[in-house]
């Protein structure tokens, strides 16, 4: 084991944070929740949410602003630890195997959150900025999972994949990471619920959309909390989002089955099982929102979903390239 226990199960310990925050983070964008609070990092002025406001543009709604302060306090949690690993591996620069580079981006990733958590509220829900800020909570997460393997020095047997599978894992990686920014551009439009049917869309194979005005940023507006796009590019948006799927799963799933069929040793099969499980459990997830029309626990079980795959598909490439041969 590389670097010190302390310092592994503080990186484990984050990983574990920074899942939760993505899981809150989704609820309160799912819900509804995200402008609770209309200031930031407070709510009306308050670190925690006041009994009553007077004089105030919007109305006070406690439900709605106890999900975006609680969700605020989780992150600052994560971003406090965060710091305490940096300062941690800077301590221990010199111990052998100590990782420096990993906990130093985390720390700058974390403040760059931080303002994109601020412009979410006071850009008022811009989508490109709600989508960059599920991006970059989806990016701590995984490199905090990435931290804890290279800490704890785990799947360096990475000398029996082949050049194939190494392919393979890296193009699957780089279409899913696509894809969620996908379903963060779907989310971030409230384009979610314009096809309430599957396969089809409103009943047809290719209904009517507006790619251009879908997937265009437009300047600041008033309010963009239930979104401003017609029909037609929420429709584009949402299409797109199962193009993506598809790509995804045959992409991804062809990865995770050579190395689930051809590993190499047990962690490389493992490693491939567990991306073919999340990746399947994902596609039936998706699925059954559209068929059941989209309620809230397994909306949010999606977006987690998502971030575990991400992280094993992390993991998958991790463990084909870490131990590759020299020779």
């Amino acid at each position: 084991m590389t670097g010190s226990k302390a310092f592994l199960y503080a990186a484990m310990l984050a990983a574990a944070l920074a899942f939760g925050v993505v899981m809150l983070g989704a609820y309160v964008r799912l819900s509804q929740a995200g402008l609770g609070c209309p200031d930031w990092p407070g709510c009306y002025g308050h670190m925690v949410v006041p009994e009553s406001v007077q004089s105030v543009v919007k109305p006070l709604e406690p439900a709605r602003a106890w999900k975006e302060m609680i969700h605020r306090y989780f992150a600052g949690s994560l971003a406090t630890l965060i710091l305490v690993i940096m300062v941690m591996a800077w301590m221990k620069r010199k111990e052998p195997g100590q990782p420096l580079l990993l906990p130093t981006l985390l720390f700058g990733l974390v403040i760059f959150q931080a303002l994109l958590g601020m412009w979410t509220v006071t850009l008022l829900l811009f989508p490109p900025v709600v989508m960059g800020h599920l991006l970059g909570g989806m990016a701590t997460f995984v490199l905090l999972v990435l931290l804890v393997l290279q800490s704890g020095g785990y799947l360096r047997n990475g000398s029996a994949a082949t050049p194939l599978m190494r392919g393979l894992a890296a193009l699957g990686l780089a279409v899913l990471v696509c894809q969620i920014a996908l379903g963060g551009w779907v989310s971030s439009n409230y384009a979610a619920i314009v096809c309430p049917d599957f396969p089809t869309c409103q009943g047809s194979w290719w209904p009517a959309m507006d790619f251009s005005n879908g997937f265009s940023w437009y300047g600041l507006g008033p309010d963009y909390q239930g979104g401003i796009l017609d029909s037609a590019a929420r429709v584009a948006i949402h299409v797109a989002h199962r193009l993506g799927a598809l790509c995804t799963f045959l992409a991804l799933g062809a990865a995770a089955l050579l190395f689930l069929l051809n590993g190499g040793n047990r962690e490389l099969k493992a490693t491939g099982g567990a991306v073919l499980t999340l990746l399947l459990l994902q596609i039936v997830l998706g699925v059954s929102l559209v068929e059941l029309g989209w309620p809230l626990p397994l909306a949010d079980l999606h977006n987690g979903t998502a971030a575990l795959l991400l992280a094993s598909a992390v993991t998958l490439n991790w463990a084909a390239w870490s131990g590759k041969s020299k020779t």
